[in-house]
């Protein structure tokens, strides 16, 4: 059935059970960590701690280009199911890790669940990339823009909820089921929504085949998976035991690069490419990406490195910390949510996301200053600052995206935004945890002086206490450090979305179906005007 066809109810109906999917997706980014700790005891894995969520980092992150062309070749609703089926397996073999003792091949519970997440990333990745996908085949691009708000009120929401979930089951899930640990309701959880998700796509989400046709380059795909792991992989390990200099980093490295290099050869010369390079000559499209590339560091370093700062220079508790990031979902939900609706009534979105950029750096500036004696309170209003300014790109660069390509390479041009987003956040975590150890070993002297380092990572402090005064003032100068990196990412990503052309949003299906066999408006000479006043 054609999406000009449906009724108001079947396409709301289907934006449910697509957010639905993509909520667990986003939850299941969250609710893990706090449950880590009770893992690894149970399965005797602390070695393999940064493991779980590696494996599903990487999982997730390759795949997502790999969904975007399966969704310009195959049914969009078959995309979607198999992704969600994909999750819900993940899922559900992941709360019985280790349940049965080791397993042939899969060995002990602690590596059946690596493996396992890794399969629960590759569905994951598929409820990422099509949620923006199959928005665009509910809604005309004048509408997109309000429903892809959702989007970002999804990733908020679940951002907040997820750490307190996953504490509140790990801790008193126990008795649910006599013998069941607490920590596999973590995993447990998804499956009844996931269920009803997968009901409703299979009972009222439409077909939605291409526009065009096409097939999937294995050879492509399995360069770029190749890349892409080492790549991601050589980010993600522990800078003590592997250092960035160190054989085993540059090997990954070198050996990521080659096989992404013969990835971009293989794409230039097939015709039928699993990212269709041409893609990168759309001025939208080219910006648009590179800018989500530094958004997403910088985005992904603020979740992650605050709480080391509020621990071990304000002296909060753990529990402290991680509330000291609700309002910065709350922000994202709220700049997200509205400035798509806006867009979708004035009809641009470029002043939005200029607007939300200049914000996001006021925010990030903020941080870069703080010191020991800045106030929590401060903290909180720094953090909604932030929430506000980056939300705005949650929705607008892929909807920027959608309205510029060719129809029939939407697929494949909405996941590279989401692709982009999550390798800048790889890409920019180990920018600013170099620049956090690099700064914390000089600041504190020698590494007798410096406090415990577990996984990687700095030790916290215990719990409420006030650290000692030498801790306290390297961790604020680190802090200050890993800010200013981030202040340059935002900046640079600011700066890219001014080369995003503020082109007018088409208002029917109608308009994108009349696209030409060129990726970018119909009518260059527009296009070039409109580029000019930009």
């Amino acid at each position: 059935m054609p999406a000009a066809d449906l009724s108001q109810r079947d396409r709301l109906v289907t934006l449910f059970a697509v957010l639905l999917a993509l909520f667990l997706g986003a939850l299941d980014q969250t609710i893990v960590a706090t449950a880590l700790p009770r893992i690894v005891e149970d399965l005797d894995g602390v070695t393999r701690y940064a493991w779980v969520a590696t494996a599903y980092l990487l999982a997730s992150t390759a795949m997502v280009p790999i969904y975007g062309k399966l969704a310009d070749i195959a049914s969009r609703r078959t995309v979607e199911v198999w992704a969600i089926g994909l999750f819900l397996v993940g899922s559900a073999l992941c709360g019985l890790a280790g349940e049965f003792g080791p397993l042939p091949v899969l060995g002990d519970g602690m590596t059946q669940l690596i493996v396992f997440r890794a399969l629960q990333g590759v569905g994951g990745a598929g409820l990422f990339a099509m949620a923006f996908i199959v928005i665009a085949d509910l809604f005309p691009p004048a509408e997109r823009g309000k429903y892809q708000g959702f989007v970002g009120a999804a990733f908020g929401i679940a951002s907040v909820l997820g750490p307190l979930l996953g504490g509140f089951l790990t801790d008193h899930a126990d008795g649910v089921i006599p013998g069941v640990a607490g920590w596999r309701w973590v995993f447990y959880v998804n499956i009844p929504f996931g269920a009803l998700a997968l009901w409703f796509v299979l009972r009222r989400m439409p077909r939605f085949d291409p526009v065009g046709g096409g097939r999937i380059d294995y050879l492509g795909a399995a360069l770029l998976v190749g890349g892409l792991v080492p790549f991601v992989l050589a980010l993600q390990l522990d800078k003590q035991a592997c250092p960035w200099a160190g054989p085993v980093t540059l090997g990954l490295l070198a050996g990521g690069a080659a096989l992404l290099a013969g990835f971009a050869v293989r794409s230039a010369r097939t015709s039928d490419p699993l990212l269709d390079l041409g893609l990168f000559r759309q001025r939208v499209f080219s910006a648009s990406v590179a800018a989500l590339f530094f958004y997403g560091g910088a985005f992904l370093g603020l979740v992650v490195f605050l709480p080391l700062y509020l621990v071990n220079v304000l002296g909060t508790s753990a529990t402290a910390a991680g509330v000291a990031l609700i309002p910065l979902s709350l922000g994202v939900v709220f700049g997200a949510t509205v400035s798509g609706q806006i867009v979708s009534r004035v009809g641009r979105y470029k002043r939005f996301m200029v607007g939300g950029g200049l914000v996001f750096v006021v925010g990030v500036f903020g941080l870069s200053r703080l010191t020991v004696d800045t106030s929590f309170s401060t903290i909180l209003v720094l953090m909604v600052v932030c929430g506000l300014g980056v939300g705005p790109t949650l929705p607008l660069f892929p909807l920027a995206v959608q309205n510029a390509v060719d129809v029939r390479k939407l697929g494949q041009a909405t996941s590279a935004t989401q692709f982009f987003r999550q390798i800048g956040g790889a890409v920019g975590t180990a920018a600013l945890g170099a620049v956090l150890a690099l700064t914390l070993t000089t600041a504190l002297g020698s590494a007798a002086a410096a406090p415990p380092v577990e996984g990687g990572v700095p030790a916290t402090a215990a719990e409420g206490a006030l650290p000692p005064e030498p801790v306290r003032q390297a961790y604020a100068l680190a802090t200050r450090h890993v800010y200013t990196l981030a202040l340059g990412f935002v900046g640079a990503g600011w700066l890219l979305t001014l080369l995003v052309p503020d082109l007018p949003l088409r208002k029917t299906f109608d308009e994108d179906l009349g696209r030409g066999t060129e990726v970018g408006p119909p009518d260059p000479s527009t296009v070039h005007a409109v580029e000019a006043q930009a």
